[in-house]
């Protein structure tokens, strides 16, 4: 129990250090991407889909996991490339929004990588706009690491309801 709690207080104490874990992972390709560990709830190989009809075209199916079923997305689908192709050696990344729990669909897991947020930088110019899910940018080994704003693209898949006054 006392590791567990050790491992909680290392992390929490990251926010006052200026640090930020990331999650690495890849969708289709090389280029390697990024999501703020404090989005991720687990990652599981992934598990047999379930074809839904008259879903999201993004959802590749709805998976079932501790009891709970779980809307499974193909994150390099819902970026704008094309579908992680085989889901036996796929990975699911876990994510809780806005009080809904979703499951990413991505090619390969890497590590966790521990980075100083003055590491961070803005994504380049010219990425902006309603369909860019890139929120910065960082360089990890060498190489570029997209980093993911998952909100942004969970609220542009399933909207939350506005409120009318």
């Amino acid at each position: 129990m006392s590791s567990i709690l050790d491992s909680v207080n290392q992390r929490t104490q990251l926010v006052g250090q200026n640090r930020l874990e990331l999650l690495l992972f890849k969708l289709n390709g090389r280029q390697r991407y990024g999501i703020n560990v404090f989005k991720v709830r687990e990652v599981l190989q992934c598990p047999q889909l379930t074809a839904m009809p008259k879903r999201n075209k993004f959802v590749r199916g709805i998976a079932h996991i501790r009891g709970q079923t779980i809307s499974v997305i193909d994150l390099s689908l819902a970026t704008g490339g094309k579908p992680i192709a085989d889901l036996s050696t796929a990975f699911i990344i876990i994510s809780e929004y806005n009080r809904s729990v979703q499951g990413f669909l991505v090619s390969g897991v890497e590590r966790i990588v521990n980075i100083n947020w003055e590491a961070i930088m803005p994504p380049p110019k010219g990425t902006s706009g309603k369909q860019s899910y890139l929120t910065a940018v960082t360089e990890i080994d060498k190489e570029l690491v997209e980093i993911l704003d998952v909100e942004k693209i969970l609220e542009e898949i399933s909207p939350s309801p506005t409120m009318i006054r």
